[in-house]
């Protein structure tokens, strides 16, 4: 499916993410710099690489085989995420920046005690494996077809780039590399969103081939879906995007003003990002395009909608950007996984129970070599659902998220609202989830399918075990605040001074300023990458195929000139007309 140029695009992507944690090492003089670039990231770039990296090729996979199967029910995820963001910016991001952590483990620490602090621990570093190994297999599914390549094949590929780039760069590779990322994705997508719509006649086109019910929101004639899917969903998101287990991006910017706007940031890309994603997914309904014969190597052929649809509108070149972004929406995801995985094996096991007198550099090695070894559980993980093939991606995600990582989310939610709770009713929480989302799936699957309930709950499993789960959870965890107290007087102590600072705003001088290096840095890989992008317009594609890689390669060099713009003004202006010294060597003048 992709012409050589387009291979050639591939080879020099993977070569300049191995080169982004190779420029980035310089960057980890300490393990808050690893961990969290420092805090002192500017908020717009956190922002969108984050949006980037929550949504992982799962996106051009599993949710575009719903949009393409069940239609504009897929959008109720993403705009579920979009209403929790309101929260997150009104309240929850200034309040996590606030907490002045560099994990979110020392969040569980200081708020409920060193005993949770292990015990969510070891429950979050398995989760954090499962649902990178999902990203994984989203990622080969999405690429083997259009690499012609086995599914196997693209993960052990894949799963060896990201390993090279988070484990040498640390958070500023991450952050940087799908930030340059986001800036190709979004051009390249809506070059293909216009080019589909255009094709099929705009909007009166599109309705008239689609199938009836495919405009109702909550796909009722569906199995699975409705009123009791949404409420679910909502109060999924609603949790999982407030919770601590999803505060650490909001580590990476200075104060909690720059922390609500990037939360902001995010809530809009959440809220118009689905048009582009998902228009080439109806367009390749609308049309009729025999997916199955497509793409008989998959076991779900609607899930490689969008490669058929930008197969048919990109020009050879542009067709390679296309998939090196995605690829980078998923390895940007795992980066951003594996570098907290690290993070919290790191300072919550290593320095707390075994090296407390640990080195900041022996720190920023233990966190290099634990990135490697949980990317090789990933891998290996990844490689194993490649052998189900009877389970669609978009089933695994929601499943994973209603039993394992709701039980999680809820009772850590209610620890940094509510302040009358004992210790146990954490990790009581979470154990009566994980037992409540086992029994709802035994019943789903073992039971007697001729009961009215049963059969049921097995149509509806999703949304029974997210209810389940959430009043479960929310009832143990706020009824806990009803019984007497047993927090030990210096428990009291941290408990109140937690809740003191997470109040306490972060000061200027606390802040500091912009790391204007690491945005510096930015702006130069953005202008070389959109340098390579403007040598394919030497392609012959013809004068609309030149003209969409122009496009696309003048959004990212326009990005770039104006971050070297940026990091110039931010340094002067913060010295009063000298340049900053910058923690990671001096910097000349561009």
């Amino acid at each position: 499916m992709l012409a050589a140029p387009d291979y050639a695009v591939i080879g020099f992507y993977l070569c300049f993410m191995a080169a982004v944690g190779w420029f980035f090492r310089r960057f980890d003089e300490d393990s808050s710099e690893y961990f969290r670039g420092g805090g002192r990231m500017p908020w717009w770039m956190v922002g969108a690489s984050n949006y980037i990296s929550s949504f992982s090729v799962w996106t051009f996979t599993g949710a575009v085989g719903l949009a393409y199967e069940r239609g504009l029910v897929v959008f109720v995820i993403f705009w579920s995420t979009a209403v929790a963001f309101v929260f997150t910016a009104g309240w929850a991001a200034a309040r996590y920046r606030q907490t002045r952590v560099v994990t979110i483990m020392e969040i569980v620490r200081h708020r409920l005690g060193r005993g949770n602090e292990q015990v969510f621990t070891w429950v979050k570093l398995p989760l954090g494996v499962i649902l990178a190994a999902i990203w994984l297999y989203s990622l080969a599914v999405f690429c083997a077809p259009a690499f012609g390549l086995g599914v196997r094949t693209t993960i052990l590929l894949c799963g060896g780039v990201v390993l090279v780039m988070a484990s040498l760069g640390g958070s500023w590779a991450v952050v940087a590399g799908g930030f340059v990322q986001s800036l190709v994705l979004l051009p390249v997508g809506l070059v293909i969103a216009v080019s589909a719509w255009l094709r099929v006649g705009g909007w009166s086109g599109l309705v008239a081939h689609l199938p009836t019910g495919y405009a109702d929101p909550l796909a009722r004639s569906a199995p699975g879906f409705g009123a009791w899917w949404l409420t679910a969903m909502l109060l999924d998101k609603f949790f999982q995007v407030n919770g601590v287990v999803d505060s650490g991006k909001y580590f990476y910017v200075r104060d909690g003003a720059e922390a609500r706007r990037t939360a902001i940031l995010m809530l809009v890309l959440t809220a118009v990002g689905p048009a582009l994603w998902f228009i080439p997914a109806f367009v390749a309904r609308a049309q009729g395009i025999d997916l199955r014969a497509l793409f008989p190597q998959l076991a779900q052929p609607a899930e490689g909608a969008y490669v058929a649809v930008a197969h048919e509108f990109l020009p050879a070149g542009l067709m390679g950007l296309m998939i090196t972004a995605i690829l980078s929406t998923t390895l940007s995801s795992m980066d951003v996984g594996l570098n907290s995985n690290a993070g919290i094996l790191v300072r919550s096991v290593y320095v707390r129970l075994f090296r407390p007198a640990a080195s900041e550099r022996e720190q920023v090695l233990a966190g290099r070599l634990s990135t490697l070894g949980f990317g090789a559980i990933v891998i290996v993980t990844a490689l194993l659902y490649s052998t189900w093939t009877d389970v669609s991606l978009f089933s695994l995600m929601l499943n994973f998220q209603a039993m394992l990582a709701t039980p999680v989310a809820v009772p850590l939610f209610w620890s940094i609202w509510v302040r009358r709770s004992p210790d146990w009713a954490a990790w009581a929480s979470v154990l009566l989830g994980f037992s409540l989302g086992i029994a709802v799936g035994c019943v789903a699957h073992f039971g007697d399918p001729s009961h009215p309930w049963v059969a049921w709950t097995g149509v509806h499993s999703y949304a029974v075990t997210t209810l389940v789960d959430v009043l479960a959870c929310s009832a143990l965890f706020l009824g806990s605040r009803l019984l007497p107290q047993r927090l030990s007087a210096p428990r009291q102590t941290e408990v109140k001074e937690f809740f003191a600072t997470v109040r306490r705003p972060v000061s200027p001088a606390e802040a500091g300023p912009l790391d204007a290096a690491g945005i510096r840095t930015t702006g130069r890989l953005c202008l070389l990458y959109a340098g390579f992008m403007a040598l394919l317009v030497a392609l012959p594609n013809g004068a609309a195929g030149r003209s969409k890689i122009f496009f696309c390669a003048i959004v990212v060099g326009t990005v770039g000139a104006l971050l070297l713009r940026f990091a110039v003004r931010h340094r002067s202006t913060a010295a009063g007309g000298a340049v900053m010294p910058s923690p990671h060597g001096s910097i000349s003048p561009p």
